[in-house]
């Protein structure tokens, strides 16, 4: 030992840089003291230091150096352990050798340490990095090896972890030894220290087992320094708590379980005996509260955290935090949208949220304060939080509602049953409405979360709103509309939720998502067909059950009678089946059902089982069987099921009802034994019976024509000879035609042996109707013919009597009949012989064209028009559906039907001829192409059905590509937006926000600026004046007049189209705009003088300033766009945030290249409105005090550059607000003079004093008024910044507009057209028609 203390002595004597093999002298000197607890060569080297004038202080300097030499070697790790080792020695000198710069230069060397894992040698560790070689274990504690004396030098610059157990473990001995209170720096670094290293070191030790080794040690160092002999134990745990945050924060589940662990077990367990760390343990999470991130994920973590932590807490101060998240909910935007975070957790992880426990009751509970939080923010003004909000809703009704109790409380609280703004249900149709679809998710959710809540308290309008998400254009809302729908009618079915579900689900089947189709299918299969098998095959069990009281008459037991026997709403459910918005819908789940041979063979037995089940029912209440019909939808249903289920539909049950309805004749409408009144005592409508009879009728006769294979021979003749029959008889309703002729093909086809004897039997059957349809028509204009000779030769004194009344009328309802089966033959059969029919046909459509001359004269007239309206219009149809089946009968005719759509007074035939020229343009595309102007007509039809059908099929052959977007099309549909009819501008903003968005994109661009002169029906753009009947039509699609109602229609239609442009064209707009309209304007193209010119101008001012046109120029996504938004658009936000950069880089030159070239059109706009003393002035200054706001900093250019014209604008719009605030002052002063001068007033000098000086204060406040509006304006633009001189700047000065001197005064006309004719050249944008 001699030896290496005098090594030791004269390197410190020589003040050489310290060496490694100085450090493992030192080290072995003391490991030997420590070891050995032997003091003497400790002493002896004390005493060697103190002979040679060497103070401790060098000792301690030459080790904090060499712990500062940095990772190069192992000198920094060894040197700190011979610190550590130097202070824990005995009898060591602790005060003389502690320093402060020695202190902070091991936890240096600590850090360092960790921070550099590639130095770490793992050998003995339990892990190894990936990919690293195997290095030699350095020996860095001097000790010798077995073959002598000699330290292994290998791996120079390496050291073991063991190295690093070993430092934290002797510096919790030194803390015990050396109290940090005098030190605060010391104190502080240590404890950020010992937190950082965890950080460091997850990535360093794979193996678990030395991971938790290492979180061990630095627990117990911080355990160490919270306590009292180092310093004030709330300062140390603030500290430590601010340093741990970042671990608890962090998202790696090692570190974060580190912090948690160290806060809830250690410092809380401290804290019971130290008030001052308990304190600071409950105000963490409100410091991790405003420390947490603000993106989704890690938000998540934060929020896990900071429950962990509260969990821990006693109950007061679990309710002192709730109290703090309450607040939070009305403070910043991160802190609320972490406050919609925290609350459902906080309300299910700490028991009795509600306070049924508690000794103030539920009204003081600190979960209903959270509660009404949560409520206020799905209310919240960013979208990303009402979205979050109504989510998290969703979760704390679900976790609360398990029983009676808490279920009426959270009714109470959400506001079930009260109407206002803050009721749930109030919240959720506004929430279903809502612009981002995120809120629209969210809000579907909670209702069908709500929905086991509400216990049947579904507000109307609120189950139509979500019917009406049921058609949403994002595939997700639609999802989730369809779940909420479902589970309300599977909880509650009544009237309302089964009408929505009705008209809302089926639908779909015509979606364009498969997923959504399928889900349609399955839903209606579950919903709806098994329940009705369940009702049917218990309806006849619980028949039998039922007390048959021939006598009652209390409609309510006689509901609770129906209910009975048709249970799960059944009735109710059917009958819905049968609205003519639902059954197009039906028919194509069951077919398509049908074809995946999903449909069962039991729902074809239940529906047989309730027609039963309500026959004998009717005959047991001693009706008479003629009055009885079956529950509507039954046999609607058992139509289209029966295609596929043949076999299931029992003959007997179809002979003995198609028996039962064709003997009997309704008489009156069905009357239930269910209801209050007897049948006797109350005439009911014949026609609505007569509807059910007959419909009943239809669907027994495709219901024959669908199981007509599985019928017998005998009976199969039989039925056919009976159809053809009663066709003979042309005494049916219409409907009931087109069913007997379907079912007699279909019979025909099944039971012939062959396809050449059906078609042979179908045409012989067809031209024998036809023969007698003819006889029939033939004779009744034979008769009418003859009437009409026999009333030319009369006088008008001779009295002219109906012989016979009754029979004309038959003869006329025959021809009726005749004619419209004529049509349905045609369809079944094209190619029928028609030569005969077509000539009479002809002879009744043209009859009205008779002019009055020759009807004055005897003859063959035949005014059918007139005299028999209804065979007028079936004669039209009959001739459409022929030309549908001959094309070159169709070019002969097509000019008379068009012809007569422009000149029937019938909305019925309108309509009908409508609906043939959209068969005719699929069929014959190029043949209607030139009439379409014609059609489109239709669009301002006085018959909204007229208006709404044309609109349907119109944009049916625009999607199928059947009608370009061409001429007056587009322009004309645009009227449909404001239509009088409100279901007509729904289809109309369907189509303009969603179809034509995606279909043709830049249709709207393309045809804006036309628009506004079709609008106002101004011919300017055009240069030429149309004919009269050319204007007569665009009047009829014009919006003129400066009204406010005719203004405010076009700006809707306007500002439908802005929101379909891109940002790109929306500048090419406003450019557009300038340069057609304003520039017009002041070139005198565009007269001033003509009101529609003037009502031009006036919208391209309130175009310009509305906010629809606006591209918002983003400077900073911080202020425009808040965390929660940004979070609700998912998908890649970097190469998104790319994109949008770029994006407003070239936005914002855009802007500032457009705005320079309309500010002199303004300019020059304004001095020719000023010479014509024209009222347009006040919106044009409307427009530009808009425009320098929105626009203010590409304005600052110009005015920067123009000190003039910035002077200008002041001087203008000070004038211009004066006057209109005088304005108003002297409106509200005649109204107070009104008000003196009435009777009730008594009048004195004084009151004529007071309005005079009332005039004089208007006056000057109006004049103070419109110079703060003024500067202010300018101020924005400005910024209240001294304007640099011209000659220090690079920015050109422009040039004047006349090239004059300064101030001289100009003349509109002399400014040189090469302004102008610039911005006219622009850039086009093709349509998707031309590409």
């Amino acid at each position: 030992m001699d030896e290496i203390i005098a090594r030791i002595v004269t390197n410190l004597e020589a003040h050489l840089p310290i060496s490694q093999p100085f450090l493992i002298d030192l080290e072995t000197l003391l490991d030997y003291t420590l070891n050995t607890n032997d003091t003497i060569d400790l002493e002896n080297f004390y005493n060697e230091m103190s002979s040679r004038n060497l103070s401790l202080n060098s000792l301690t300097d030459a080790i904090s150096s060499a712990m500062d030499s940095g990772l190069s070697s192992i000198n920094s790790i060894l040197a700190s352990k011979v610190y550590l080792s130097l202070l824990l020695s005995p009898n060591s000198p602790v005060f003389t050798l502690f320093t402060p710069m020695a202190f902070l230069s091991l936890l240096r060397a600590i850090r360092l340490a960790f921070k550099n894992p590639s130095l770490v040698s793992k050998e003995g560790s339990g892990s190894r990095s990936p990919g690293r070689k195997k290095k030699g274990r350095r020996n860095v504690g001097g000790r010798k090896s077995s073959a002598g004396n000699s330290v292994n030098l290998e791996n120079e610059g390496s050291y073991d972890v063991k190295d690093l157990f070993l430092l934290l473990d002797n510096l919790e001995k030194v803390l015990c030894l050396v109290h940090l209170n005098r030190f605060p720096d010391c104190l502080k670094a240590l404890v950020h220290t010992v937190c950082e290293i965890p950080t460091t070191a997850v990535e360093l030790w794979g193996d678990l087992g030395s991971f938790r080794r290492l979180c061990e040690l630095c627990s117990r160092l911080l355990s160490e320094a919270l306590k009292a002999e180092h310093g004030n134990q709330g300062d140390t745990a603030a500290e430590v708590l601010k340093a741990l945050a970042p671990l608890i924060l962090f998202s790696r589940s090692q570190v974060r379980s580190f912090g948690l662990d160290f806060v809830v077990n250690r410092m809380l367990g401290m804290g019971e005996s130290s008030g001052d760390i308990r304190k600071a343990v409950v105000n963490m999470p409100k410091f991790l509260v405003n420390k947490a991130p603000e993106k989704a994920e890690p938000r998540a973590f934060a929020v896990e955290s900071i429950m962990e932590i509260v969990k821990a807490f006693d109950f007061d101060c679990q309710v002192e935090f709730a109290d703090y998240v309450v607040k939070m909910s009305q403070g910043k935007g991160q802190f609320r949208l972490l406050s919609v975070d925290l609350i459902p957790v906080i309300m299910m992880s700490i028991k009795d949220p509600l306070g049924f426990d508690m000794v103030d009751g539920v009204e003081n509970s600190w979960g209903l304060r959270l509660l009404e939080a949560l409520i206020q923010r799905c209310s919240d003004l960013t979208a990303g939080i009402r979205a979050r909000a109504l989510t998290n809703l969703a979760q704390v009704v679900m976790s609360l509602s398990g029983n009676d109790k808490s279920r009426t409380v959270l009714k109470e609280v959400m506001g079930f049953g009260h109407e206002g703004v803050n009721g749930i249900n109030s919240i959720l149709k506004l929430r279903c409405m809502d612009e981002k679809a995120a809120v629209r998710k969210a809000a579907l959710l909670l209702i069908s979360k709500l929905t086991a809540l509400l216990g049947g308290e579904l507000d109307e309008e609120l189950v139509k709103t979500v019917g009406m998400a049921c058609s949403d254009p994002l595939v997700s809302i639609r999802k989730v509309a369809v779940s909420a729908v479902s589970e309300a009618f599977r909880t509650y079915s009544n009237c309302l939720v089964t009408k929505e579900w009705v008209h809302s689900i089926p639908r779909l089947i015509n979606d364009n998502e498969t997923s959504i189709q399928e889900e349609c299918e399955n839903l209606f299969l579950e919903l709806f067909l098994d329940r009705v098998s369940r009702a049917g095959s218990r309806c006849s069990e619980n028949y039998d059950s039922v007390p048959h009281d021939t006598k009652s008459k209390k409609n309510s037991a006689g509901m609770e009678k129906a209910e009975f026997l048709y249970p799960e709403g059944v009735l109710e459910l059917l009958k819905e089946i049968c609205h003519g918005e639902v059954s197009p819908w039906v028919k194509k789940i069951c077919s398509s059902l049908g074809k995946k041979k999903k449909l069962k063979p039991k729902i074809a037995t239940a529906l047989q089982n309730i027609i039963k089940t309500s026959e004998s029912q009717w005959l047991n209440h001693s009706m008479s069987i003629e009055k009885w019909t079956a529950p509507a939808g039954a046999w609607f249903l058992l139509s289209e099921v029966s295609a596929f289920l043949s076999k299931t539909v029992d003959w007997n049950f179809l002979l003995h009802h198609w028996q039962l309805l064709d003997k009997c004749k309704p008489v009156c409408e069905m009357k239930s034994p269910f209801e209050e009144e007897d049948v006797d005592e109350e005439m009911v409508d014949v026609e609505s019976n007569s509807v059910g009879w007959v419909e009943n009728r239809v669907f027994l006769l495709q219901t024959i024509s669908n199981v007509s294979m599985e019928l017998p021979p005998e009976p199969a003749a039989d039925l056919a000879q009976n159809f053809l029959k009663r066709l003979e008889g042309f005494n049916m309703h219409s409907t009931e035609v087109n069913a007997h002729v379907k079912a007699l093909k279909t019979l025909c086809k099944r039971k012939a042996l062959n396809p050449e004897e059906a078609d042979s039997l179908v045409m012989r059957w067809v031209n024998q109707l036809q023969s007698k349809a003819f006889q029939v028509l033939d004779s009744y204009l034979s008769k009418i013919s003859g009437a009409n000779k026999e009333s030319a030769f009369r006088t008008p004194h001779t009295g002219v009597t109906q012989k016979e009344p009754g029979k004309a009328d038959k003869l006329l309802s025959q021809a009726i009949i005749a004619v419209y089966t004529i049509g349905a033959l045609v369809i079944v059969c094209p190619s029928a012989n028609l030569k005969t029919i077509v000539p009479i046909i002809h002879t009744i459509i043209t009859s009205a064209s008779c002019d009055s001359k020759s009807s004055k004269l005897p003859g063959p007239a035949v005014p059918v028009k007139q005299s028999a309206p209804d065979l007028y219009i079936q004669a039209w149809l009959t001739m459409g559906k022929i030309c549908l089946a001959d094309g070159k009968l169709a070019k002969r005719y097509l000019p008379l039907f068009v012809q007569e759509l422009e000149k029937s007074d019938c909305a019925d035939l309108r309509n009908n001829i409508v609906v043939m020229m959209a068969d005719f343009c699929v069929r014959y595309t190029a043949m209607v192409d030139c009439y379409i102007s014609k059609i489109t007509k239709c669009l301002h039809d006085p018959c909204e059905l007229v208006r709404r059908q044309t609109f349907v099929l119109l944009s049916r052959l625009l999607q199928r590509d059947y009608v370009k977007w061409r001429g007056v099309l587009f322009l004309r549909f645009l009227f449909c937006l404001v239509d009088d009819s409100e279901k007509i501008r729904q289809l109309a903003d369907f189509l303009f926000g969603n179809i034509l968005k995606a279909k043709a994109p830049l249709l709207a661009y393309n045809s804006f600026v036309e628009a506004i002169f079709v609008l106002n029906d101004c011919n300017a753009h055009t240069g030429r004046s149309n004919s009269n009947s050319s204007r007569n039509e665009n009047c009829l699609f014009s919006i003129r007049g400066n009204d406010e109602n005719s203004r405010s229609q076009r700006m809707h239609i306007y500002a439908t189209l802005l929101k379909q442009m891109a940002p790109e064209h929306l500048l090419a707009t406003f450019a557009k705009v300038c340069a057609e309209i304003l520039a017009a304007a002041s070139d005198g193209v565009l007269s001033l003088e003509d009101s529609t010119g003037q009502s031009v101008l006036q919208d391209a001012f309130l175009i310009l300033s509305s906010k629809e046109i606006r591209i918002q120029s983003n400077h900073g996504s911080s202020s425009s766009e808040s965390p929660a938004d940004i979070e609700d658009d998912g998908g890649d936000n970097a190469g998104a945030s790319t994109s949008a950069s770029k994006g407003r880089t070239i936005t914002q030159a855009v802007r500032k290249g457009l705005i320079q070239n309309a500010i002199p059109i303004f300019i020059e706009l304004k001095r020719l409105l000023e010479t014509k003393n024209s009222s347009l002035i006040g919106s044009l200054m409307d427009c530009l005090r808009i425009l320098l706001k929105d626009y203010k900093n590409e304005i600052d250019d110009i005015l920067v550059a123009d000190r003039q014209l910035q002077k200008e604008l002041i001087y203008d719009m000070q004038k211009y607000e004066s006057l209109k605030a005088k304005t108003t002052a002297a409106e509200t002063i005649q109204r107070s003079e009104a008000f003196y001068q009435s009777p009730h007033v008594v009048k004195s000098k004084l009151h004529k004093k007071v309005l005079q000086s009332n005039c004089k204060v208007a006056s000057a406040v109006a004049d103070a008024v419109a110079e703060a509006t003024a500067r202010s304006v300018l101020r924005e633009v400005n910024k209240g910044a001294v304007t640099t001189p011209l000659s220090a700047m690079s920015v050109p000065k422009l040039k004047s507009r006349t090239g004059g001197p300064p101030g001289e005064a100009t003349n509109g006309g002399d400014r040189a057209a090469e302004v102008i004719e610039s911005l006219r050249r622009r850039q086009s944008f093709d349509s998707d028609e031309e590409n």
